[in-house]
């Protein structure tokens, strides 16, 4: 089975963001980046996928510019054959511009299945898995919490409001993993040294029009200072009067 995994480069979410020189990207200096971790979900799918059925290759795939060689490279690390990226150079696209490069991509090489993150925690829109699919014209299933391979059919399990939605899919497919679906591995320094010597592909990526932009950037305002109040009174009023929510 040809395995595709696609991920992305994402700054870590604990890291203190500044707003770039041009009001409307993160400057990038002093940030620690990191594979986006809903991507590692579907890393592991694709690992676990291809352990399962004893054959099979697993590849790695990102949009971006020659610093995310390191994110490719942890993918390796953790177990990936293959890597390669789609070298967009420091260009700013949306979902339907990155879906767009990547699935360009896709019609070029064998995939039986595509696993995603179910979205990134950067943009956190939620949009490439669905654009991708559609753009493939192949059957997409989203947010997945448990999956069985059964033949060339994947048998998904998915929470929806109230209940858990049970979808049965045909490869080609793409499936996005959400948190739980699985627990990703940790690169063993074996896995680390084998990294080094796996082939990653530098392609130059197939750029469309975005169908969005960033207009602005900016940080939510500082919290102001708490207070402490000496009475029940004294907080009723406040709620009341001055935060307008009683």
């Amino acid at each position: 089975m040809d395995i595709v995994v696609c991920v992305k480069r994402v700054v870590k979410t604990d890291s203190k963001i500044k707003v770039g020189a041009d009001g409307r990207s993160i400057d990038p200096a002093g940030v620690e980046f990191v594979l986006n971790p809903y991507d590692e979900f579907a890393l592991e799918e694709g690992l676990a996928t291809r352990e399962r059925l004893g054959a099979g290759t697993v590849t790695v795939v990102t949009l971006g510019d020659a610093a995310a060689e390191k994110e490719l490279r942890t993918a390796l690390a953790m177990g990936a054959d293959k890597a390669v990226l789609l070298d967009a150079g420091d260009r700013q696209l949306d979902a339907h511009a990155t879906a767009s490069a990547v699935a360009a991509w896709l019609r070029s090489v064998p995939h039986d299945v595509v696993f995603c993150g179910k979205q990134a925690v950067d943009g956190d829109d939620s949009q490439f898995p669905g654009r991708l699919a559609a753009l493939l014209g192949i059957p997409s299933v989203t947010e997945v919490l448990k999956l069985e391979l059964n033949g060339n059919t994947f048998r998904a399990e998915r929470d929806i409001e109230g209940a858990r939605e049970v979808v049965e899919c045909p490869t080609p497919c793409v499936i996005s993993a959400h948190k739980g679906l699985n627990e990703p591995r940790i690169p063993n320094l074996k896995g680390i040294m084998a990294a080094k010597k796996k082939p990653l592909d530098k392609i130059a990526a197939q750029l469309g029009e975005p169908a969005s932009e960033v207009a602005s950037l900016e940080l939510p305002p500082a919290r102001p200072e708490g207070r402490i109040l000496d009475s029940v009174n004294a907080l009723v009023d406040a709620l009341r009067n001055e935060a307008k929510v009683l």
